[in-house]
């Protein structure tokens, strides 16, 4: 049985979209783990399954490159978005309701830049705290050193250090595959934080927009950036995100989605 995917990237963080109108598969893990690997597949970060309900409403799951489900991806709703809405012919303006394993998410179509971008405002939901997770003092990260446990749906640690690119992170990150891991630093502008990310079920990517949130809620927190501020931007490998956290730590992100192309594969 052959298959059409398309393929979007979100600052890097790229996904690989399957409209669920093809009709389902029994063997989902498999597959992500098949079209997700860059030597012998398409390569991506991530498989998103994609289910149009009606003209703004859609159903989003995410498979990590590595077979494992993932609640909620900031820079994969963005992907899956621009997919449903060069299915849908939508406009700017559109408002998308997603349904997530991590609950309902509101995405907005701000503006559309060319034929292959368009940029989009997703309201994040709630950064709530999480308890310190498994296995985290492996890491013997120095007690003066902040550090911050959250969840977007899924679960986050934010650590503070003074250079990002001076950290091994790929090590660090293999202490704790269970969780997302963010290392930043302050700046280089007042308003800005620079991050790395160790995520879970893929390693090291160029972006990650959950983590993107939790690192600019720890940056207001920590006074890295000051709270009057409209947006922290973000600075990633991928390019920059641009993160709002109200007085009641609800999150929004806002970025671009690229398409990349499509292809036509076996399932």
């Amino acid at each position: 049985m052959h298959v059409s995917l398309s393929k979007h990237h979100g600052l890097g963080n790229d996904f690989l979209v399957y409209d669920m109108a093809q009709g389902d598969q029994s063997n989902w893990p498999h597959l992500a783990q098949q079209w997700c690997e860059r030597s012998t597949g398409i390569g991506a970060d991530g498989l998103l399954l994609l289910t149009i309900v009606d003209n703004s409403t859609l159903g989003m799951r995410l498979y990590n490159a590595d077979g494992s489900i993932a609640e909620m991806s900031g820079n994969g709703i963005r992907c899956l978005v621009q997919a449903a809405h060069f299915t849908l012919k939508g406009v700017a303006g559109t408002v998308y309701e997603v349904s997530t394993d991590a609950g309902s998410r509101e995405a907005v179509v701000t503006s559309e830049w060319d034929d292959d971008t368009i940029h989009i405002s997703v309201d994040m939901g709630y950064v709530e705290d999480l308890d310190e997770p498994h296995n985290w003092t492996s890491l013997q990260c120095d007690p003066m050193r902040p550090v911050r446990h959250v969840s977007l749906g899924n679960p986050h640690s934010v650590v503070g250090v003074e250079e990002v690119a001076a950290v091994d992170l790929v090590q660090l990150g293999l202490l704790v595959p269970h969780i997302n891991l963010e290392i930043i630093e302050q700046g280089p502008e007042a308003n800005a934080i620079t991050m790395r990310v160790h995520e879970r079920g893929a390693g090291i990517t160029r972006a990650c927009g959950t983590g993107a949130c939790a690192a600019a809620d720890a940056a207001l927190a920590w006074g890295l950036v000051p709270k009057s501020v409209e947006h922290v931007v973000v600075h990633m490998d991928g390019g920059d995100a641009r993160v709002r956290i109200s007085d009641d730590r609800r999150a929004t992100l806002i970025g671009p989605a690229v398409f990349i192309g499509s292809i036509t594969v076996h399932a």
